[in-house]
């Protein structure tokens, strides 16, 4: 899995994308420290402000500076779709892998309860969810968390049920291996990569969801600024101020299509496939040497017979 995962930030692709991503969690951790006001300072005379030397990217329609509060509301917006991605991983990919193994009627009630949750609409399940247990950010964050654990069963299990009639994890169980420890050692390092693959496109469609429910002013309540958020009280004065929405919508969007680039690179370099592409690469390099017009005899542009040979050799992975 580390192979893969460092053969995909080799990529152009996983390089770009690890650097925007390094990037967000960067505005994540230090945003609030590099805010040059307080996120929720108001100033009554310097209300919907362009751009200037006080206030870089202007102040909103109470004062506020905008700059500061997409800088503070990072952290939130980052922390609250890895929080709901964290939720979903957990109750989807447990009860995924061990449906394999804990009997039928374990894996008819768990695959019952999940085509249910399928079956419930994103959005009304979580103002649902907020009308009953009150608006705060923990329950808007549980809702979407049990609504993407159905992808994360359905992903896992279908990655362990390639794994649990192979012949390795059929010696361990007869060796006497106990079904948590051949999942543990034979069959999770198997399905590890589609689980991060999973897990990449998650959060950002995570990332997508909260800022969605903020929009409509479920979960983080104002004045706590997050890119949702002030997405939504920029749209009110566009008149005003035109570009307002543009730098939390290009947050977002650079954020989710990171994330599905990087998710795109691991899943090329991981698996069977990924690891034949690989070594496929790897063999091309080491037998272009002996390929007609490179290496030491091939200045007065001819190749030797023994390098046309060897080049005609077809590399096999």
């Amino acid at each position: 899995m580390n192979r893969s995962l460092l053969a995909a930030l080799r990529t152009p692709a996983g390089a770009l994308a690890s650097a925007v991503l390094l990037l967000v969690v960067g505005l994540a951790v230090f945003g609030p420290v590099l805010a040059p006001y307080p996120p929720n300072q108001q100033d009554a005379a310097a209300i919907l402000q362009g751009p200037s030397a006080a206030h870089w990217l202007g102040t909103d329609y109470v004062g506020r500076d905008v700059l500061s509060r997409i800088l503070a509301g990072s952290t939130l917006s980052v922390l609250t779709a890895v929080e709901a991605v964290g939720i979903g991983l957990v109750l989807g990919v447990v009860p995924g892998i061990t449906s394999v193994y804990f009997g039928r009627v374990y894996e008819w009630l768990t695959l019952r309860l999940m085509d249910g949750l399928l079956a419930l609409p994103f959005m009304i399940f979580a103002i649902a969810v907020a009308a009953l247990l009150g608006n705060g950010l923990q329950q808007a964050m549980l809702a979407v968390g049990i609504l993407l654990a159905p992808g994360f069963y359905r992903i896992t299990r279908s990655a362990a049920l390639g794994f649990t009639n192979t012949q390795y994890a059929t010696a361990a169980e007869l060796f006497g291996s106990t079904t948590l420890r051949t999942i543990r050692v034979h069959i999770w390092g198997k399905i590890a990569p589609v689980i991060v693959v999973a897990t990449a496109n998650a959060i950002g469609g995570g990332l997508l969801i909260v800022a969605s429910l903020t929009f409509l002013g479920i979960g983080v309540q104002p004045p706590e600024p997050t890119w949702g958020g002030m997405l939504a009280s920029d749209l009110g004065y566009l008149y005003q101020r035109p570009y307002g929405p543009l730098i939390p919508s290009l947050l977002i969007m650079a954020t989710v299509g990171a994330l599905n680039w990087l998710a795109d690179a691991i899943r090329d370099t991981s698996g069977d496939l990924g690891r034949a592409r690989i070594a496929a690469a790897g063999a091309d390099e080491r037998f272009a040497v002996f390929r007609p017009g490179r290496g030491p005899a091939a200045s007065d542009g001819a190749a030797s017979p023994e390098q046309k040979e060897v080049a005609d050799v077809p590399h096999r992975v």
